[in-house]
């Protein structure tokens, strides 16, 4: 799976290969460094490269661990099993092991999490934890307490330059695929799903299928049409919005931040403070929900029902 899943094949395995700002590699490094990874909450939005970074430290400094993912593998059991389990065993190195825990925002925080707070303290000698998460306030005051939190979100100034890193990144990734691309297509790609690196590698992978990454598939990475979709909810066209989103691959998270954008050339000034309430809280159930076609909907549902169109 690893030779067939671009994600997985050419995902960085040094700290210095990974695409970060400065000041979030140099602790990395010097965790490898000191051959010693604290207790860490790595959190950011989904493929900026927390679990890449995960990985990347224990395979540099060569220690054993175990992944898991805590939206498959959230009940307490997890815990009592796997967990404990792991983490109270000698590593076969000699080493101290690590566990890595995916997506920990999903673990149970009445049950699970709290279980963790001790394991932590208990297995302090023999095991190190590092959980990734996209929303850290999922995650219990107690855990925080004990972890080191790294926020893997991008200030201003530093946008531009890791775009352009990545954009370097895809193009060798590219020619050593033997894929034909153009730089303008590729900047387009990048620019759309811009931090999620995961998402651009996959969406390379499945456009490569052409042939070919050139203007033929232009149409198919255009940005979001926001004069389409809001002009279906201003003439309360319910079919009209719910064809739009099925036809349409939108991230749920980017058409929300778009519409809140173009608030103000949409909706009237007195149904503003309305609408963020509603694309605020459909975004924080969009961290949740199985089915993001249906929040979607629902979202745009919600805007057409409450709000008043210009």
């Amino acid at each position: 799976m690893e030779h067939l899943l671009w994600t997985e094949k050419y995902r960085p395995k040094k700290i210095d290969d990974c695409i970060l700002p400065e000041r979030l590699k140099k602790p990395f490094q010097e965790y490898v460094k000191q051959n010693n990874i604290p207790n860490l909450i790595l959190s950011g939005g989904p493929g900026v490269g927390k679990t890449t970074v995960a990985k990347a430290m224990c395979e540099e400094i060569g220690c054993d661990y175990m992944v898991i993912n805590g939206s498959d593998e959230s009940g307490i059991d997890t815990f009592r099993v796997k967990i404990k389990n792991y983490a109270s065993s000698m590593s076969l190195s000699g080493g101290r092991k690590v566990i890595i825990i995916d997506e920990a925002d999903y673990l149970n925080p009445n049950s699970t999490q709290p279980a963790l707070r001790n394991a932590i303290e208990e297995f302090a000698g023999n095991c190190s934890f590092i959980f990734t998460c996209n929303y850290k306030n999922r995650i219990i005051e107690p855990l925080h307490s004990r972890c080191a939190v790294v926020d893997f979100g991008l200030k201003n100034g530093e946008k531009a330059q890791m775009a352009s890193a990545f954009f370097k990144r895809v193009q060798t990734i590219l020619q050593s695929e033997s894929v034909v691309f153009e730089d303008k297509v590729l900047a387009e790609l990048v620019k759309k799903h811009f931090p999620d690196f995961r998402r651009v590698l996959n969406e390379l992978q499945r456009y490569s299928q052409f042939g070919k990454i050139d203007t033929g598939i232009l149409a198919q990475i255009g940005d979001v049409s926001i004069a389409e979709i809001s002009k279906y909810i201003s003439a309360k066209d319910f079919g009209a919005i719910r064809k739009w989103v099925a036809t349409n691959d939108v991230d749920s998270n980017t058409l929300f931040r778009k519409l809140y954008d173009a608030l103000y050339d949409i909706v009237k000034p007195t149904s503003v403070p309305q609408a963020v309430l509603i694309l605020a809280d459909y975004q924080y159930k969009a961290a949740f929900v199985a089915d993001q076609e249906i929040n979607t909907v629902a979202c745009m549902t919600e805007l057409m029902v409450n709000c008043e169109f210009v």
